[in-house]
């Protein structure tokens, strides 16, 4: 059986298909199953992809910008080179299926899957499709999503699953993670998640609030790996007591054992709204302070934040607003409230659909095979 992922290159395409991939590799356990990845060029995409033992095969792809810029002119040659190489390669490994996770790097690949008939599936993380997904969706035999409300997307092709998650960075214990991060204090623990690239301006946030923030929170805080040695020597010039230095954790990039004892040991998060991160938190059934990247396409980190907050799973903060006392107060206010954050733990589990990943694995072994075991429940 073979099967070729496609995506866009970036963490928040590459980590659910990780999650796919695992669920596939337990469910489907013959010699025969060969898995291929064809995307953009992406060294963390390359390793991570490699652990799981994907060949991978890189394809040329430009975004396709709905406002002037130059580089507009550039990819307008990068995207069909990508669907000629796509159409060669896909030829000569003849996969069973191809399965987008969509972006930009994903169209060149199942551009070329439809011309030569090749089954495609989708899926949309996001609560508004993109571009990319809105396209792919025409010729695709099922689009999975993620939120139960997906603009743009026809509704009598949509299956709503969730977005796969790796079982691996959810279900930790407290005590453990307690200890794996050395903490001895009573102080309730934030876990700062600015996604896999980091996010600036929430890193700064952090910073800004020292060292107050310190006197009353541990703080667990992947930076981006970007931001690390910055965000690193400016924390050490802002926090001049040794004791309150040790109430404050950070990391550049965190690896599966990392979060998952970090989102163990949190009584809070605060996140980008991705809906890779969103439901991580809801797997781990955690309360968080959602802060949406302004500018981002079709404005999707805000649509999946308030789809969360919907819940009563989140407290949601515009950046315009993110002002260090008004983030101070409300931190006040929650901790103040054990009965909300209780309330928005409860919000985040009934949101969450940790099974996502097997769902979308079955999925694709019933057409293949029509060996599908029905799975109860979300």
């Amino acid at each position: 059986m073979k099967i070729v992922f496609t995506g866009g290159g970036t963490a928040g395409h590459i980590f659910p298909i990780l999650a796919i991939i695992r669920e596939l590799r337990k469910n489907y356990s013959d010699p025969d199953l060969d898995l291929y990845y064809f995307g953009p060029k992406s060294a963390q995409s390359d390793v991570l992809l490699s652990i799981e033992k994907v060949k991978i095969k890189t394809i040329p792809s430009g975004k396709l910008r709905r406002y002037f810029s130059l580089q507009n002119f550039v990819d307008s040659f990068k995207i069909p080179c990508g669907i000629i190489k796509a159409v060669f390669l896909l030829f000569f490994s003849a996969p069973d299926v191809v399965f987008s996770k969509g972006g930009y790097g994903s169209f060149p690949t199942v551009f070329a899957a439809h011309l030569l008939r090749v089954p495609i599936f989708v899926h949309e993380s996001d609560a508004i499709a993109g571009l990319s997904v809105k396209m792919e969706s025409k010729w695709a035999v099922e689009v999975f999503t993620s939120f139960e409300k997906t603009i743009n997307l026809a509704v009598n092709k949509t299956v709503c699953v969730g977005n796969p998650i790796r079982s691996e960075v959810a279900g930790g214990s407290r005590e453990e993670a307690l200890k794996f991060f050395e903490i001895q204090t009573q102080k309730p623990v934030l876990f700062v998640l600015g996604g896999s690239q980091g996010a600036a301006s929430v890193n700064n946030l952090i910073l800004e609030t020292f060292p107050e923030i310190l006197k009353e929170f541990e703080i667990i805080h992947q930076t981006g790996e970007l931001n690390y040695r910055q965000n690193t020597k400016e924390a050490h010039v802002l926090i001049a007591d040794e004791q309150l230095r040790k109430s404050y954790h950070s990391f550049g990039f965190m690896n599966e054992t990392q979060l998952k004892n970090a989102f163990a040991a949190s009584s809070l998060v605060i996140s980008r709204a991705g809906a890779g991160a969103i439901f991580e938190i809801a797997a781990n059934k955690k309360p968080a302070i959602l802060i949406p990247l302004p500018g981002a396409a079709q404005n999707h980190q805000a649509r999946n934040a308030y789809a969360f907050e919907q819940y009563g799973a989140a407290e949601i903060f515009e950046e315009d607003n993110l002002k260090p006392h008004l983030f101070l107060e409300k931190l006040h206010y929650l901790f103040g409230h054990p009965n909300i954050l209780q309330a928005m733990t409860q919000g985040s589990e009934n949101f969450s659909r940790p099974r996502a990943g097997r769902m979308i694995a079955n999925y694709l072994l019933e057409y293949l095979y029509r060996s599908f075991v029905p799975i109860e429940g979300r």
